[in-house]
């Protein structure tokens, strides 16, 4: 036999390598699976529950807007008090901080030179009334000589005449007596009112002129909270409104005081204007420069009053939820917000009464995406 046919006839080894696959099947095997895994998620996707929100109902409503400032308590009432005449100051009795009472003595200035000018014009009235006393003697006695004819019309005309003058003297130096006892009891400056002592500018041993302030004294009564307000609140506050004091290391020390004073310029350096705001009984806790919060309400505008939760942004900018009642569907509204408030978002534009906006859930929305209200009836 020949080599070929012995090979030939040999069995097949099992090492021999398989049959190589048909590379068309597996592709469209795979594209089969592919197409499978497909259409159960759009089945997935279409079964998928509508997400559940609560909405409400678009009604505008009036809002006023808070405002809040930090000021101070200051007096109504504040004196200048100064000598009035001059000297040195002998005793200072009070220092800043002091409360006096009405007539309390607060400072002495030497009386040396007051009182010998008492002393001269208590001088000038003896004088004057020695020379009184001499022209009333001769005035009697030409009188009595005039009617029993033994002097002349002339000299008695002189003795009336020299009378008149020694009592106008008397009369001039009674009245300066009288002022130098006035200017000896000005060398003691005395509190006019009862108050507290806010300023010192004197010290004893210190030589003052006539009007020259020496202290200065917030007298007691209401007490007024001074703010600086800017320009723009002040247009926008209603007139003579109400406003809420508050203590600012107490919120417990509260008063509601109006506006009694508004500064007709605009401070150049900061661009806004001192308010006073009256306090009438002002609390005994509100002591003088003690920090107050002022609370008041702006005018009311007619606005749409949303939580918080309620707003998203479409491209960057602020925007609610619309629900579609119809189809269940929702879309983003753009909207324009005036403030934000406690808890709550002011819209001013962009919404219209009646729509429906989503308040909470919105999160979980997409344009588009059905939704299911929270309590409405199925």
């Amino acid at each position: 036999m020949s080599r070929n046919a012995t090979s030939s006839a040999l069995p097949s080894s099992p090492l021999s390598p398989l049959p190589r696959p048909n590379i068309l099947l597996l592709l469209a095997c795979a594209g089969a699976m592919l197409s499978a895994t497909g259409c159960q998620k759009q089945q997935a996707a279409e079964k998928k529950l509508p997400v559940v929100v609560t909405t409400q109902t678009v009604a505008l409503a009036d809002y006023a807007p808070r405002t809040s400032l930090t000021g101070v308590i200051a007096a109504r009432t504040l004196n200048n008090l100064s000598f009035r005449v001059g000297g040195r100051v002998a005793e200072r009795m009070v220092d800043v901080g002091q409360h006096v009472d009405q007539g309390t003595v607060l400072a002495r200035i030497d009386p040396q030179e007051q009182e010998a000018d008492l002393r001269s014009a208590q001088a000038d009235l003896d004088a004057a009334q020695a020379q009184l006393t001499q022209a009333a003697a001769t005035y009697q006695r030409q009188k009595t000589l005039l009617s029993q004819g033994f002097t002349t019309r002339r000299d008695f005309d002189t003795a009336n005449q020299t009378l008149k003058v020694a009592q106008g003297s008397v009369d001039a130096a009674q009245s300066a007596l009288a002022n130098a006892k006035e200017n000896l009891s000005y060398t003691e400056l005395k509190a006019g009112a009862a108050g507290v002592i806010t300023a010192r500018q004197v010290e004893a041993g210190q030589v003052v002129q006539a009007a020259q302030t020496v202290f200065t004294i917030a007298e007691d009564g209401d007490r007024d909270a001074v703010f600086n307000v800017h320009e723009t609140l002040v247009v926008q506050t209603p007139p003579s409104p109400a406003v809420t004091i508050t203590l600012l290391s107490d919120p417990q020390v509260r008063a509601v005081g109006k506006v009694r004073e508004i500064s007709p310029a605009v401070d150049t350096a900061s661009g806004s204007i001192r308010v006073k705001v009256g306090i009438p009984d002002t609390p005994a806790g509100m002591p003088l420069g003690a920090a107050v919060i002022g609370t008041v309400s702006a005018m009311p505008v007619k606005a749409v009053l949303l939580p918080w939760q309620a707003l998203t942004s479409t491209a960057g900018k602020p925007a609610v939820w619309i629900v579609d009642l119809s189809s269940k569907a929702v879309t983003t509204a753009p909207v324009e917000v005036l403030a934000f408030d406690s808890g709550v978002v002011v819209v001013d534009k962009g919404l219209r009464e009646g729509q429906n906006v989503v308040t909470a859930g919105g999160q979980l929305l997409s344009p588009g995406q059905k939704i299911e209200i929270a309590g409405a009836s199925q």
